[in-house]
């Protein structure tokens, strides 16, 4: 994989959602960008989900923003006089992770905008094969932009890398928060949507997704380069055990039958 690396240049306004501060920034490529900051909430592991939920749902079809690594130097920011905002950027020096700004998009609403049957279930497998706990009806975390459906914020994904341990039994996880998921409602073609999704998710494929991430940002608490190796290898092996081993559709049928 290729992703673009460019250089922040100017600090915009923060975009005070949930408590990661997020802020809309301006790239030395001229364009904007919702920059997800390495040194708020669950630091890189959060950039780390964000950057692997974004991408596997570009490998199967769905629309995601473009994503970049930004780089943040020391002299970033620093005519912004809120403190709390200076100790952020002065923790996120180095790559963090950006967004390409949909400018004009509107908030899903999984009751008032259309969304076809086929296009909601690959949603749920995909949420179902990540383990994105934050597509809910309360927060969607999907946009309307030009009058399609784009999803965005995959920082919640894969949360078994907050205790970092037993990755094998996170990896066979049923996932019980899928019952609560914006689209479950609208996932009727589920094995359709395995069979698209499990011919485009090679392990090529999802090895490249791997090893496209930073280097620093698998070296948290003070990592070594043994530690990064290490935890690459596992986010790898996660994503293989899972696909190979999880039964999606019989998961996402139960959980639809519970509901209706």
């Amino acid at each position: 994989m290729e992703i673009r690396n460019q250089n922040l240049t100017r600090y915009i306004t923060p975009l005070r959602e949930g408590g990661s501060l997020p802020a809309l920034a301006e790239a030395d490529d001229g364009f904007k960008y919702v920059v997800k900051f390495r040194g708020s909430g669950h630091r890189e592991k959060a950039l780390i989900a964000d950057f692997m939920g974004s991408e596997i749902a570009r490998a199967v079809g769905l629309k995601v923003p473009e994503q970049v690594f930004l780089n943040l130097d020391e002299y970033f920011g620093q005519a912004e006089g809120d403190e709390e905002i200076q100790d952020l950027l002065k923790w996120s020096q180095g790559l963090n992770l950006g967004v390409h700004y949909l400018q004009g998009a509107m908030t899903f609403d999984p009751y008032a905008n259309p969304v076809d049957d086929a296009t909601a279930s690959r949603i749920v497998w995909l949420d179902m094969f990540i383990t994105n706990v934050d597509r809910t009806v309360k927060n969607t975390n999907m946009l309307i932009w030009h009058n399609e459906l784009w999803l965005i914020d995959h920082g919640a994904s894969f949360y078994f890398h907050h205790s970092w341990s037993d990755w094998e039994k996170s990896a066979l996880t049923q996932f019980p928060y899928i019952k609560d998921h914006a689209l479950l409602h609208k996932a009727t073609r589920m094995k359709e949507a395995d069979i698209y999704i499990r011919s485009r998710l090679t392990q090529d494929l999802l090895d490249g997704i791997v090893d496209a991430l930073p280097e620093e940002w698998l070296k948290w608490d003070e990592g070594t380069d043994k530690d990064a190796r290490e935890r690459r290898e596992t986010y790898r092996m996660f994503l293989k055990k899972r696909l190979q081993d999880v039964d999606i559709v019989k998961v996402v049928e139960d959980a639809r039958a519970k509901q209706i």
